[in-house]
């Protein structure tokens, strides 16, 4: 069983699994974008790396939010590259301070990776107009009427129609039997 067991193994040693996730989140930092055509920093790598190194990119940019000396070291503890992280703190990190985490994203490569059909996903940050769209508008007023008291005259102006309705349909029943019923002053045809 691997109750509690967190993280993936890659099928590597603790030390070589270390260096290649260091090494995917600098080079995605280090990564121009392409503004022109709306990318930005992208690596096309295998998904169960992107879904690791996604937690070592998720908090590096966090303390690039923080901004701090402390934070900066802890930075370079993470990824070791001192461009990698330069690059976080002074481009990358101002551009998500409004965002309340997640930073990146994992989309799905149309093809497999030739050689040994591994799945293939594109890791890149999350654009400017993507981080516009995750701040949370602001809540807009409400009416100062009370709940309570909209759902009761709701629930009366539904009880009169309801009464209104009733009587309606009695009333057309009524002059329907009255109709199919002959009158006594009409004479009965003869058969």
């Amino acid at each position: 069983m691997r109750h509690r067991i967190r993280g993936r193994k890659l099928n590597r040693t603790s030390a070589h699994r270390r260096a290649m996730l260091k090494n995917l989140v600098s080079s995605l930092f280090l990564v121009q974008p392409d503004r022109e055509n709306g990318t930005f920093e992208r690596v096309i790598t295998t998904r169960e790396k992107a879904k690791e190194a996604r937690r070592l990119a998720e908090k590096v940019i966090t303390l690039g939010k923080k901004g701090t000396l402390a934070a900066r070291r802890r930075a370079i503890q993470l990824i070791g590259n001192k461009a990698a992280v330069r690059r976080a703190f002074e481009e990358i990190a101002p551009r998500y301070t409004n965002r309340p985490g997640g930073y990146s994203r994992i989309i799905g490569f149309p093809s497999n990776r030739l050689g040994d059909n591994a799945r293939r996903v594109i890791f890149e940050l999350v654009g400017p107009l993507d981080t516009e769209a995750a701040t949370r508008p602001a809540k807009p007023e409400v009416d100062e009427k009370p709940a309570d008291e909209t759902t009761q005259d709701q629930a009366h102006e539904t009880t009169q129609s309801a009464d209104e309705t009733e009587e309606e349909t009695a009333g057309k029943n009524q002059a329907e039997e009255d109709d199919n019923q002959p009158d006594e002053n009409q004479e009965k045809p003869e058969e």
